[in-house]
């Protein structure tokens, strides 16, 4: 049963004090919660395979163009071909070929499904201002440091969600990449995956913003 909800969420200045709340208002699915949710992870997973494996059957393996032997008189079983699928080397019986995996769900779906993903992460969820002002200059210890403002262990798996890739916030880009258990993207990339897998959630201000205008549907 889809319900419409509203998130609120306290906005965290960089030193860890709460600025102003913000809400969110939204459709989640209660009762299917897991069913619309798994749907949505398994379509984003079979579209990221590239479903190239491929085998040659026996009409496309090269050679065994003559017949072996001859029909009778040899005491061995009729071979027509030294490329019979029962031969080394031979073709390869339904093996697998080029095909696409892709799945497809519909939108206001997908879009149902995020946001339910979103609301059972509220409580690990910490929105922020926005970094560019901060990021002078690449800097991971600064980002490190300050994740106990916003009572956010340091070992645990960290997604934050920026507005886009622009050369105002490239800096933060730059200050998290080598750290392996975090994960930056733009809002317009939000996907199951990312935020399933994320232990604590960290959104600014425009990528929130940017949220309610592409996905909602409130």
């Amino acid at each position: 049963m889809t319900v419409k909800t509203h998130l609120e969420y306290p906005v965290y200045t960089w030193t860890g004090m709460v600025d102003k709340q913000i809400v969110l208002d939204c459709k989640i699915e209660q009762q299917n919660s897991s069913h619309i949710v798994h749907r949505a992870l398994i379509k984003q997973m079979a579209n990221q395979r590239n479903g190239t494996a491929s085998t040659k059957t026996r009409s496309e393996v090269r050679g065994g163009g003559k017949k072996p032997w001859k029909q009778k008189g040899t005491g061995k079983a009729r071979a027509g071909s030294i490329r019979s699928p029962l031969w080394r080397g031979g073709g390869v019986i339904f093996g697998p070929k080029l095909r696409s995996y892709r799945k497809k769900i519909n939108r206001k779906e997908w879009r149902l499904a995020l946001f339910t993903a979103l609301y059972y992460k509220r409580h690990n969820t910490t929105i922020v201002e926005n970094f560019d002002p901060i990021f002078k200059v690449p800097k991971t210890s600064l980002f490190i440091n300050n994740l106990s403002n916003w009572n956010i262990p340091k070992d645990h798996k960290i997604l934050i969600i920026i507005d886009k890739k622009n050369d105002h916030n490239i800096n933060v880009y730059l200050s998290v990449r080598n750290l392996p258990k975090v994960n930056i993207i733009n809002a317009n990339n939000l996907n199951i995956i990312d935020i399933l897998a994320a232990e604590n959630l960290i959104i600014t201000l425009d990528a929130l913003k940017t949220i309610k205008e592409v996905y909602n549907e409130y």
